[in-house]
């Protein structure tokens, strides 16, 4: 009865004075863009990801012979590398248009014209390459295209869309009568906010050169790579996001969309290190590789989804199997295990419930926290190989993606072995959990 009156009461005081802080920072705005527009490159790094793995799949001979079967003069293994720069390697351009067009969304204005104009001032800050002798060329590095750019894409994407949101909602824009089509009305109303940005863009660019600073991409990283750094390049980092998104979770706000989303950065450039490195023969913590990346995140810490759930579900079905489990957890074990098994857990955080369930937090923090030190050990000590910079899909079940995430059976291994600890960690909670829910399930009889 005491405990019953403790959870209530925890519960008041989480409903009341913590809910509200964590749905607010859970809408604001900025953060909502930066997932949104990272997102919206996914399905390239995706695409990317496959073809790198097909390219440098571990199997004696293959690679030789991509790299000796020509078409056209143009080797197998070149073309793969050119699919994978070309959409793997631009993820900071797709960023820059992804983040001003959500952000300029949510202020209920011409997404698409805000994100083309974020893309022209991503290009215009970013380094060209100049080559010939009597016509000069111009190009652009796939290094601040990719990974390397997604500071200046994050920072002027919402930095263009803010400015292009403000004349569009103040009415400061060209409007056309009403017989002319939507389109190019669109096109007339951007016309005075992205002449502003474009400028201002400009003058970025000019003040660097002017000042002999480099550029803002290098400048940028500088400044920030060692404080993010330190938070997603090192296990007590990792540890800590792993705490914050578990305990945003446990109130019902969606701790990976707020937590990792502002990490998530520093992780995606990291894996495109791992990918580059790769390409090159050269993976290893010698020569910079890195062992926290996107896929240790999402395919050997988070495996079941936020908490580790998989091994929760799991329990579940085993308490199934042995005929001791509640009614409940009856009628819930089909409808968790399959979604879990591709690590979507919505349906056991809030249908067992997880949500603001005392008896589940302890496990439910510790069992990604774990999965995070023993990954982490077993790739410093060399046991198991880096991530070799694929980013296969979040669904993907564990075991197929803990091979594809680094080249080696060992990946597989290694979640086998996390997923028996979670199991491990979960189940002395699960069953006082379900021995509790079949006492209430026979008083209420």
């Amino acid at each position: 009865m005491a405990n019953k009156k403790t959870s209530g009461g925890l519960n008041a005081f989480v409903n009341e004075h913590i809910m509200p802080v964590a749905a607010k920072i859970g809408n604001f705005k900025p953060l909502i863009a930066v997932r949104d527009g990272i997102a919206m490159a996914m399905p390239l790094i995706i695409v990317g990801s496959l073809f790198m793995i097909i390219n440098s799949f571990p199997v004696p001979g293959w690679s030789d012979w991509l790299a000796k079967t020509a078409v056209h003069g143009v080797s197998l293994s070149q073309i793969m590398a050119k699919i994978t720069n070309g959409s793997f390697g631009i993820m900071g351009l797709i960023a820059a248009f992804g983040i001003a067009w959500s952000y300029a969304n949510q202020h209920k204005t011409d997404g698409v014209s805000a994100g083309i104009i974020s893309a022209s001032v991503f290009f215009i800050l970013t380094p060209s390459i100049m080559s010939g002798d009597k016509v000069p060329v111009e190009g652009f590095p796939y290094t601040y295209l990719g990974s390397r750019g997604l500071f200046v894409a994050i920072i002027f994407g919402l930095l263009s869309a803010w400015i292009f949101q403000w004349f569009i909602n103040h009415n400061i824009q060209i409007k056309m009568p009403e017989t002319v089509p939507p389109a190019v009305a669109k096109s007339f109303s951007a016309l005075i906010p992205g002449a502003v940005v474009i400028a201002i863009a400009g003058c970025v660019y000019w003040l660097f050169a002017w000042t002999g600073w480099g550029n803002i991409h290098d400048v940028i990283m500088n400044i920030l790579a060692k404080p993010l750094g330190a938070l997603g390049n090192t296990l007590i980092g990792t540890l800590v996001s792993i705490i914050l998104v578990s305990l945003f979770w446990f109130v019902g706000i969606h701790g990976g969309n707020v937590v990792n989303t502002a990490m998530q950065p520093i992780w995606l450039m990291q894996t495109d290190a791992n990918r580059v490195l790769n390409q090159a023969g050269h993976l290893d913590l010698a020569h910079g590789g890195h062992i926290i990346t996107q896929p240790f995140i999402d395919n050997f810490v988070y495996m079941g989804g936020g908490g580790a759930t998989i091994g929760l579900v799991l329990c579940i079905g085993y308490l199934v199997w042995r005929k001791r489990a509640s009614k409940q957890n009856e009628v819930l074990a089909p409808l968790t295990i399959v979604p879990g098994l591709f690590n979507i857990n919505e349906p056991t955080m809030f249908g067992l419930p997880v949500v603001l369930n005392l008896s589940l937090i302890i496990p439910f923090i510790l069992a990604p926290m774990v999965n995070a030190i023993t990954t982490y050990i077993a790739m410093n000590l060399g046991l198991v190989p880096l991530c070799n910079g694929s980013v296969g899909p979040w669904t993907m079940p564990p075991i197929i993606s803990g091979f594809l995430a680094t080249g080696s059976i060992a990946g597989s291994i290694l979640q086998l072995i996390n997923i028996v600890l979670d199991i491990l960690i979960y189940l002395p909670f699960m069953a006082a959990l379900n021995k509790r829910q079949i006492v209430e399930e026979n008083e209420a009889k």
